[in-house]
């Protein structure tokens, strides 16, 4: 029997989640609060390595993710040059196994909606409007006090509240993401049929300028630049104009863009909490524990790694004390630390302009770090 009977989970993403399937496949009543008042329906797209796939495929819900996403093995480098010329396209790392695609890309609220409905399946309680205040820990059992005054009450607490982690902060841990400096702009629009898998160009107008294909007539593309305090980061003909400077698929891209396709903007930050990531019987995970720029695509992986191994920590404990929630630390910290240092370290030598840096040695040590299974 497990040692533990039931668990509290803050956040409803993908670390959330999946912590939540495991745990609840593993016969423990496990309850999801969601601060929002139900499920999120905006989002761009998603680029999920092998890795990432592998957790999902753990969860029953791969099947599902192959036939709404769009899956490919590839990587295109392309020019800054006016016709976009394809400069090689390269066999990409299957992280997750030579049975599973290098990569796979998605509409985020799809990804969302397809693992919202697998807890739900396996019996997860998700209960909205649940923004969490105060975490009283005791002996036996966490407290969790709600903003509307109730109170509830679980043997283990997993905080998987993303980037500003109410959990982390109602549980004394003093660390938050610090700015990277770098920006970028997001755009979901129309796929040309020319792209197939992910093609980047460095240079240009931006530091990065690539798309990810997410389904049959879909796709996400972004533009990294210096981060500025862009005061209409809605406004799809900014982007347009950068989008200008770049050739090929870029054409298309950039007249969606003129049309009004929805856009966002975001400033990259990063952290990692190095000492524990937990207080007592609250402990936190994915986004909350360690974040970094998507410059190497591990975000997601990262934060489904963390809750397939705490699952599989807790459901083989027959007792429980503080030393499964350090051995928890201990086994994800040199993993989380190698992304977020590779990613920030990527996004550095381009705002230094270090022409001469190491980016295939960095993208292979990642790479063959990840696919280890965690």
């Amino acid at each position: 029997m497990p040692a533990i009977q039931n668990v509290g989970i803050v956040g409803s993403g993908a670390a959330g989640l999946t912590a939540a399937i495991l745990l609840a496949e593993g016969g423990l009543d496990v309850e999801v609060l969601e601060r929002t008042d139900g499920p999120s329906t905006v989002g761009s797209g998603i680029t999920l390595q092998g890795n990432a796939l592998r957790v999902f495929r753990e969860l029953g819900v791969w099947e599902q993710m192959e036939d709404q996403g769009f899956p490919f093995s590839t990587l295109g480098l392309r020019a800054p040059d006016s016709d976009g010329t394809v400069l090689a396209v390269l066999d990409d790392q299957r992280t997750g196994g030579d049975d599973l695609p290098a990569t796979l890309g998605m509409y985020r609220p799809e990804l969302a909606r397809i693992v919202r409905d697998r807890a739900e399946e396996v019996g997860v309680s998700i209960r909205y409007s649940s923004a969490v205040v105060e975490v009283v820990d005791h002996p036996e059992h966490v407290d969790v006090v709600l903003e509307d005054g109730t109170t509830r009450s679980y043997d283990l607490l997993i905080g998987a509240d993303g980037l500003h982690s109410a959990v982390r902060q109602a549980i004394g841990i003093d660390v938050e993401p610090q700015p990277t400096g770098m920006g970028i702009w997001r755009a979901f629009v129309p796929r040309p049929a020319e792209v197939v898998q992910t093609d980047l160009v460095y240079g240009g107008p931006c530091y990065i300028a690539g798309y990810c294909p997410t389904g049959p007539d879909s796709m996400y593309a972004y533009l990294v630049e210096a981060a500025q305090d862009r005061h209409s980061e809605r406004d799809s003909h900014l982007m347009a104009e950068l989008a200008a400077g770049y050739g090929g698929p870029w054409r298309q891209i950039q007249s969606s863009l003129e049309q009004g396709a929805p856009v966002n903007y975001t400033k990259f930050t990063a952290h990692l909490v190095e000492g524990a990531w937990h207080r007592g019987r609250a402990v936190i995970i994915g986004d909350a524990a360690h974040s970094c720029p998507p410059t190497v695509a591990q975000g997601v992986a990262m934060a489904v790694e963390d809750a397939a191994v705490l699952a599989e920590l807790l459901l083989r404990a027959d007792s429980f004390d503080e030393s499964i929630l350090q051995e928890f630390h201990d086994r994800r910290v040199p993993r989380a630390r190698k992304v977020v240092e590779s990613s920030v370290q990527l996004g550095q030598w381009m705002l230094d302009g270090k022409k001469d840096a190491d980016v295939p040695g960095l993208m292979a040590g990642v790479s063959a770090l990840v696919s280890v299974p965690a």
